[in-house]
């Protein structure tokens, strides 16, 4: 091919490959040899040491422990490097339940050519400086778990991790269930026995603090309040914090279509129990109907719910201004991502609500952020503490719809990694999402213990531990990790002695907290609580305007009954009158004309006509009949 022509590019890309693996496998070979080196000079010295300390002329023995490899312990490679040390002590033994070709294996399967997280140094019996156990960058949104019981060490992990990832750019989410995560926020404090630890693994430890957000749900608490709208919660996750069985889980989702529908805004929980109190009225009936398949009986159950979970205090975390998830995404002026811590030590007679509420942000995230699919660094990274609380008493519909948030929000650019004290506790449908582990120590006590640490050990590769015995003997800050490699490969299980945090590994103070909280420049947007007109407002006017509408017209029936029976008296009266004048002035008549024929009437005794008839007898008992009928006196 002439200089001229151009190069074709797919051979280009075939020559730069084979460039590149070529050179790793001379790297790995080098290194290769350089572990095997060191580790015949160690047996070396180690045998001269026990020949020396031997009293003289007598053979130098072994223990049995030296005499013969467990049975776990693969033998030592066939071929050494031929030197003096070699040949001086060719029986030797390693230490540790590694042999040197498996150590050099994991830090073959450790060594990453972008961008990692330092997780800690292989233990092989003493911890091996060179062996370092590590996480690639690009990695972390591959999710991960972070395991074991209680007092292992599993919040100083997760806060290692975050001081790493904020260092490196990548914002963190987490959850501070017990308080003692805020230490990321303060410098750590050095001695000499912490200074020793890291020095063993080759960790070069300094005191440094990462820049902090601190959250609170609902206010509840020290930090920025998180509320969400009960709307935008939704029913899925509302049923999941109920306990409602499946039928009145999806009774909700229709109470919910109703609000949506009829433009009733879900805002807090005042304005559902509004909504299940306006169908269960005479006023909501029909609409009740309408809904098809909810009935009176389960709109109750829920509204009944609803009241003991709202005077449980959970009335607080529901409300506006509704937090947007995009905040957690902020990085600091300097590059730094910012850690956000979660408060929660208020809420901790609250699990279930903690939890959902965890799940929810988690899904407002992968509704909002965009398509990015594989990135160098993850845009954001969630810790999941206490997962075991999400998954208790789960319905098929609620894990389904992690697993799918799980699965599908990778390619957001998110990872996830859930913290509880046994995989157990995780569903296995996530699990299988889960690329990164880091196990501490697991406790067997119980024969149910015992099977759960058989379940947790076949989930691993093959390996050169007896993992069902190492996980119980684990120390504090140790555990056994295996990770995702650049290629999507499983690492070598390595068993780690995890880096101290360079973070204070107690609390940060509640002064240092206060004022970071009164110096966020969130607390304006989010600290104060806001009541708009929303369902609770609309349907109580509609109600009250139902109520006035029929008092009006109960008022206007009443009025007319009264009219027709004042004009039904009246008549009654006026005719009794015509009567009595009538009959009067037939009496007056009749007595003018008897009276017509007589001249001698005593002037001083006569009376007018009118007067005459008044005062007769049979007029008088006219008129009080008459009186006693118009003003009902008379007697039955």
């Amino acid at each position: 091919m002439s200089a001229a022509e151009p190069v074709d590019p797919s051979v280009a890309a075939a020559e730069a490959e084979l460039a590149r693996l070529r050179a790793e496998a001379e790297a790995a070979e080098a290194q290769l040899k350089a572990a095997q080196a060191r580790a015949a000079l160690a047996a070396a010295e180690a045998a001269a040491a026990r020949a020396a300390a031997a009293p003289a002329g007598q053979a130098t023995s072994t223990s049995p422990e030296q005499a013969a490899p467990a049975a776990d312990v693969p033998p030592a490679p066939a071929e050494l490097p031929s030197t003096p040390a070699a040949e001086a002590a060719p029986q030797a033994v390693p230490a540790g339940p590694l042999s040197p070709e498996q150590v050099q294996t994991v830090i073959t399967g450790y060594t990453f050519a972008a961008e990692t997280l330092d997780l800690g140094a292989l233990m092989n019996g003493d911890a091996v400086p060179d062996a370092q156990i590590r996480i690639p960058l690009g990695m972390m949104n591959r999710h991960g778990l972070v395991a074991g019981a209680t007092g292992t060490g599993k919040t100083r992990t997760l806060q290692g991790l975050a001081e790493q990832l904020a260092a490196k750019g990548v914002p963190v989410f987490a959850a501070d269930i017990k308080g003692d995560l805020s230490g990321v926020a303060t410098p750590g404090e050095s001695s000499e026995k912490l200074l020793a630890r890291t020095r063993a693994i080759g960790q070069d430890w300094s005191p440094a603090a990462s820049v902090t957000e601190y959250y609170a749900l609902g206010g509840v608490g020290k930090g920025v309040p998180v509320r969400a709208t009960v709307s935008g919660f939704g029913p899925l996750l509302l049923s999941k914090v109920l306990g409602l069985n499946a039928t009145q889980e999806s009774s909700l989702g229709l109470v919910f279509h109703y609000a949506d529908a009829n433009g009733l805004a879900l805002v807090d929980l005042s304005d559902l129990r509004a909504v299940l109190t306006y169908l269960t009225s005479a006023e909501g009936k029909a609409e009740l109907k309408n809904l098809g398949g909810l009935s009176a009986a389960t709109a109750g159950v829920i509204l009944r719910e609803l009241i003991t979970f709202a005077d449980g205090g959970a009335d607080v975390f529901f409300g506006e201004p509704e937090f947007d998830v995009r905040e957690f995404l902020r990085t600091a002026p300097d590059g730094r991502g910012i850690v956000s811590l979660l408060e929660v030590p208020g809420v901790a007679d609250k699990p279930a609500l903690f939890s959902t509420f965890l799940m929810y942000l988690l899904a407002e995230l992968f509704e909002l952020l965009p398509e990015v699919g594989d990135l160098d660094k993850p845009k954001l990274v969630f810790f999941f503490d206490e997962a075991h609380l999400l998954f208790r008493d789960a319905s098929k519909d609620f894990t389904a719809a992690i697993v799918q948030t799980v699965r599908l929000i990778r390619s957001k650019g998110v990872g996830v990694f859930f913290v509880t004290q046994t995989p157990k506790d995780v569903p296995s449908d996530v699990l299988a999402q889960l690329g990164s582990r880091v196990q501490h120590a697991l406790r067997a006590f119980t024969p149910d213990d015992a099977k759960a640490l058989r379940a947790t050990v076949g989930t691993y590769p093959r390996s050169g531990y007896d993992l069902e015995r190492v996980l119980q003997e684990l120390g504090t800050g140790e555990a056994i990790v295996t990770v995702m490699s650049e290629k999507g490969a499983p690492t070598p299980v390595a068993w780690t002695r995890l880096r101290a945090p360079q973070g204070l590994m107690s609390p940060t103070p509640d002064a240092a907290i206060d004022a970071a909280v009164a110096a966020s420049p969130l607390l304006p947007k989010y600290g104060t609580p806001i009541d708009r007109e929303s369902a609770r407002e609309i349907l109580t006017a509609r109600m009250n305007a139902a109520n006035d509408a029929a008092a009006a017209q109960e008022a206007a029936l009443a009025k007319a009954k009264a009219d027709a029976e004042y004009a039904k008296q009246q008549a009654a009266i006026d005719k009794a009158k015509a009567a009595a004048d009538k009959k009067a002035q037939a009496e007056y008549e009749r007595l003018l004309k008897k009276t017509a024929g007589t001249s001698r009437t005593s002037r001083s005794s006569q009376k007018s006509p009118l007067e005459q008839i008044l005062g007769s007898k049979s007029t008088q008992t006219i008129l009080n009949g008459v009186i006693r009928g118009m003003f009902g006196t008379g007697r039955r």
